[in-house]
């Protein structure tokens, strides 16, 4: 991010400090949201040791699908190898999708549909703003995927305590004719800001005591500063007022509050930037990669925000031996083999990409890409993709 901002004549410290941000993912012409979103699953299902065969639904969650008909999921599901007997969608509101999925698939195994089987849920995403925009240095690129099972191993979502919040807002969208999204910055964040509010309410009512019995506060990220933000909403519903630097007292109340139960869990997202269905999850797998053996047993609240609006809050219960599970869930090694790229590398690369849905073939060696599944081009309206 230092690179970027001074390639662009700006202070490195409103990237670092303003945003919060050091570093962001870029993703080649040969990535995209199916090839992570399989890379991701493939990941999921064997570091946790499930047959594909128990998959009984999978959901992708996304806002830069491949296709405005045909889902990513249903690209998911034959690279994975998944039964056709399985339920396939995919999600779209915003940085939402991922979050509607999730609570879906416990709708799904509550009703009894699911018959012992589990859900594959997965937020796959590449933040685009466009080269010299001001949404430039909030991009990134990943996806996470989730198994969601009657008798969870990592986190426990309480079903009684699930809120929900919707209203038509133009803080954020992208029209059929972009590639790129637009925004209105500060609006967005208002917005965002309503709906923790206005969800938190619907999940929990108006519990005063909440965060004081709670061992994490997790919040959709699009960069990590707004997880301040968002914290600090949350505090002034129970402190019954706002909170700013002028009273001092309340202040540091605010503060350390926010050091115990958010900033630990903020350390992925500043390192690979916003990707948007799958920011909060990147928050709870840092906790979990962290903290699953101290927090054992203990309820966190998640926040997800997508733009346009909608928003669910609820509270989950870290499970006793989810640390068993720390090495499966860790990407510690995938980010440790990431490239350094110059600007002229980076700047290259958002070109090509610019490009790449219409391109017949595209060479993953040429990005320096061996071993993996990508995508080569698009042949007679089809997207070819293939594993190197």
């Amino acid at each position: 991010m230092t690179d970027l901002a001074e390639a662009r004549d700006v202070d490195p410290g409103k990237y670092l400090q303003g945003l919060g941000q050091r570093r962001m993912a870029i993703a080649s012409p040969c990535e995209d949201t199916v090839t992570m979103a399989a890379d991701a699953a493939t990941r999921a299902l064997q570091g946790f040791d499930i047959d594909p065969a128990e998959i009984g639904t999978l959901i992708v969650g996304t806002e830069t699908g491949v296709d405005h008909s045909k889902p990513v999921a249903v690209y998911v599901h034959e690279l994975l190898g998944l039964d056709q007997r399985c339920r396939t969608f995919e999600t779209k509101h915003a940085c939402y999708g991922a979050m509607a999925g999730l609570t879906a698939s416990m709708d799904w195994i509550g009703s009894g549909r699911a018959r012992g089987r589990k859900a594959l849920v997965i937020a796959s995403d590449i933040a685009r703003y466009g080269l010299k925009t001001a949404g430039e240095p909030t991009q990134g690129a990943g996806a996470v995927a989730m198994v969601i099972a009657e008798d969870p191993r990592l986190l426990a979502i309480d079903p009684q305590r699930i809120g929900d919040y919707t209203r038509q807002v133009m803080d954020f969208w992208r029209p059929l004719y972009s590639k790129y999204a637009f925004a209105d910055g500060h609006y967005s964040i208002q917005c965002y800001l309503d709906a923790l509010a206005g969800a938190r309410v619907d999940a929990v009512g108006e519990e005063a005591e909440l965060l004081a019995g709670l061992g994490a506060c997790l919040y959709h990220v699009p960069f990590v500063k707004m997880a301040f933000k968002a914290h600090q909403r949350h505090l002034e519903m129970e402190y019954g007022g706002p909170l700013s630097k002028d009273h001092t007292e309340a202040w540091r109340m605010l503060t350390d509050s926010y050091q115990r139960l958010a900033a630990p869990w903020l350390g992925l997202n500043a390192e690979i930037g916003n990707i948007y269905t799958g920011s909060l999850f990147l928050a709870l797998i840092d906790l979990l990669r962290q903290a699953a053996e101290g927090l054992a047993g203990r309820e966190i609240s998640l926040f997800s925000y997508g733009s346009g609006c909608g928003a669910t809050y609820c509270i989950g219960r870290i499970g006793d031996r989810a640390a068993h599970w720390r090495e499966a869930l860790d990407p510690a090694e995938q980010l440790a083999a990431r490239r350094r790229l110059s600007i002229e590398e980076y700047e290259g690369l958002i070109g090509d990409t610019e490009q790449a849905d219409t391109v017949e073939r595209l060479d993953p060696a040429r990005y320096g890409l061996d071993g993996g599944l990508y995508y080569v081009g698009t042949r007679d309206h089809r997207r070819q993709y293939s594993r190197g």
